[in-house]
């Protein structure tokens, strides 16, 4: 089958669009031509009618009083009035005068309720009844279709109806008839030069689209030749429609070139949209310049570090970006100067926040076309390095009390029944030394337990979990504190910013845990004071933070404080931080604290939010028992 060119589908639907506006404009002018030309006749037709009414208002209202006409005989009463009008000089001259007065006027007439003609310009019709005809405020009211139905259907007389009255009652109306035929006589010129004219637009349109097409798309070949140019030597095999020099072939070349740029931009949208991702949730800010060190790609951690907004480096020159005011500033325009790398050192930026900092030229060979800076917070990289060491100290004690545990309990457990034998002994021999012996019973009591605990501290944990709400935990651990703050002159104040903090954690030890950080910050505050317990959430945690208003922990045992046996009190046994740091590690959850010495310390308690935590916590267990067997 013979493809039809784009020339002729342009000629096509230019003339299809003009011959649809044609048609439009057409239908609008011929539609409002006719709706005009019926309302004028309708409105001729009314006038007509009122005129006779005005002029058969005296002959309707004739007086009977003065007659012996019964007034409940309507017949001789219509007879009386009938006669007025057909002798009334006005009625009869207005009657035989609007024939001629109006060209669409076909006749006139008033008629009783019964359709009796009283008085019509057509004698002959006089006392008979005429039924009443179709009413021409249809065809006024009507559709654009109706309408053009009378102007070239058969000949129709339609009435005009305008309704009169005596005394107040209706008696008849006044019909004023309306021909068809003269419509047409006066429509149909009107009509007829309407249509000359659309099939004259429709012919030039043809024309125009013609001369168009061809003007439109003669700068066509011209890429198709350029297309040419840019594909003779990509080495592909062209398919037979490129071999064709009409505009399917520079079609069929753009469309080529289309796919392969869009393919292009899907992938690098791709790749931006990845790197977007990496960029916005990296840690460290890191900075990637062009060889004219303009900046191309910033992490949003950078602005933390710069100080500078994300959107405001982008594409600006090293030199816009930092100055020689600060340290970190002066050490890049100092690189850029020389060209130099700088390796990682660690500088102070602001207030005593010290970053680990890095720029490293990227070279492709053995030129270089760009530069990276690198940034790390070196207080998180600290911390993290503590957490790591703590854990390690952690296992360590784990692996030391997992084999001194049991060498240690079965002894005890001989002394202790051995004890026993020898107390029933002593008892009859020595009754003095039962005071003694049970000190010594005691002491081997509390050292047993001492071991239980390294046992206990040690065994691997099989998390009970449920789903909670850490705001109800936290305001039931108020509650177990507060008789023991009461002593020590503590009020315990609780704010929680959200209704709820669902969470997916073992209830009792998370209980236990939050507690041992309370009991803690009461036993700190031995002149009394306010402990406050405040439960929030981000984005993906619920936090819990207990400040307490106590002297403060010292800077140099800081590092120490999560550390097994570690302690400050007299009788205390240094198990309660290290126990609720091991817990938050087992809910996968955070413990990290703030303190100045003097005023208060801020222990801040972080456990992933219940839809985030549930596969955390199930690596978590898993980690946790494979940790306890190795150890």
């Amino acid at each position: 089958m013979r493809r039809i060119r784009l020339k002729t589908k342009l000629v096509i639907a230019i003339s299809a669009m003009v011959f649809a506006l044609v048609a439009t404009l057409s239908y609008l002018y011929v539609s409002q031509l006719v709706l005009q030309r019926i309302r004028s006749a309708y409105n001729n037709g009314d006038f007509v009618a009122r005129e006779i009414r005005d002029a058969a208002r005296d002959a309707v209202a004739v007086d009977l009083r003065n007659t012996d006409i019964n007034p409940s005989d309507s017949a001789k009463i219509r007879a009386v009035i009938a006669d007025s009008l057909q002798t009334d000089p006005g009625v009869n001259t207005l009657l035989q005068s609007i024939v001629g007065y109006s060209p669409t006027t076909y006749d006139a007439g008033i008629y009783d309720r019964d359709d009796r003609v009283l008085v019509h310009t057509d004698s002959s019709l006089l006392d008979k009844v005429v039924h009443s005809r179709e009413d021409f405020a249809q065809v006024r009211d009507g559709s654009f279709f109706r309408q053009m139905n009378v102007v070239y259907g058969k000949p129709e007389v339609y009435d005009i109806h305008l309704p009169i009255q005596r005394d107040g009652k209706p008696f008849g109306d006044i019909r004023i008839g309306v021909s068809t035929v003269f419509l047409k006589s006066e429509l149909r010129p009107q009509l007829n030069r309407a249509l000359t004219l659309s099939i004259v637009c429709v012919l030039v349109s043809f024309l125009l689209a013609a001369v168009l097409s061809n003007l439109a798309l003669r700068p066509l070949e011209a890429i198709g030749r350029r297309l040419d140019q840019m594909t003779v030597d990509t080495g592909e095999a062209q398919p037979t429609l490129d071999l064709r020099n009409d505009e399917y072939g520079a079609i069929t070349k753009i469309d080529r070139l289309g796919r392969e740029i869009r393919d292009v931009k899907e992938v690098f949208s791709a790749l931006k949209e990845n790197l977007d991702q990496i960029m916005g949730t990296l840690q460290d800010g890191l900075m990637l310049f062009t060889r004219d060190w303009r900046v191309v790609l910033v992490s949003a951690s950078a602005e933390r570090f710069v100080g500078v907004p994300r959107g405001e480096m982008l594409g600006k020159h090293v030199e816009e970006v930092f100055t020689d005011h600060t340290k970190m500033g002066r050490i890049v325009l100092d690189a850029y100067a020389l060209h130099q790398s700088v390796p990682q050192r660690e500088i102070e930026i602001e207030k005593g926040r010290r970053v680990q900092f890095a720029l490293d030229f990227i070279e492709e060979r053995g030129q270089r076309i760009g530069a990276l800076i690198t940034i790390r917070d070196a207080e998180s990289v600290r911390r993290i390095e503590n957490e790591i060491e703590l854990s390690r100290r952690l296992a360590a004690i784990g692996r030391l009390t997992s084999g001194v545990a049991h060498e240690v309990k079965n002894p005890i457990n001989a002394i202790v029944v051995h004890l026993e034998i020898l107390k029933n002994k002593l008892q009859e021999v020595a009754p003095d030394a039962r005071r003694h012996m049970d000190i010594i019973e005691n002491e081997i009591r509390r050292l047993d337990r001492v071991v239980q605990t390294l046992v206990d501290f040690t065994r691997p944990v099989e998390l009970k979990l449920f789903d909670a709400d850490l705001r109800k935990i936290a305001e039931e651990v108020a509650l177990l504190a507060g008789p023991e703050a009461a002593n020590k002159n503590v009020h315990i104040e609780f704010n929680a910013v959200e209704k709820t903090l669902p969470v997916y954690v073992d209830t009792d030890l998370v209980k236990q845990a939050i507690l041992n950080i309370v009991i803690n910050g009461v036993q700190a505050m031995s002149d009394g004071g306010t402990l406050k317990i405040t439960a929030r959430s981000n984005d993906s945690a619920a936090l819990l933070e207990i400040s307490d208003q106590g002297p403060g922990i010292p800077k140099e045992i800081q590092d120490k404080i999560f550390n097994l046996y570690f302690t400050t009190k007299k009788t205390g046994t240094g198990i309660g931080l290290a126990m609720t740091y091991r817990v938050m590690q087992l809910h996968n959850g955070a413990l990290e604290f703030e303190t100045e010495p003097g005023k208060g310390t801020t222990f801040r308690l972080q456990v992933p939010l219940r839809q985030s935590q549930i596969d955390q916590i199930d690596n978590a267990n898993t980690s946790a028992r494979i940790s306890a067997n190795l150890g």
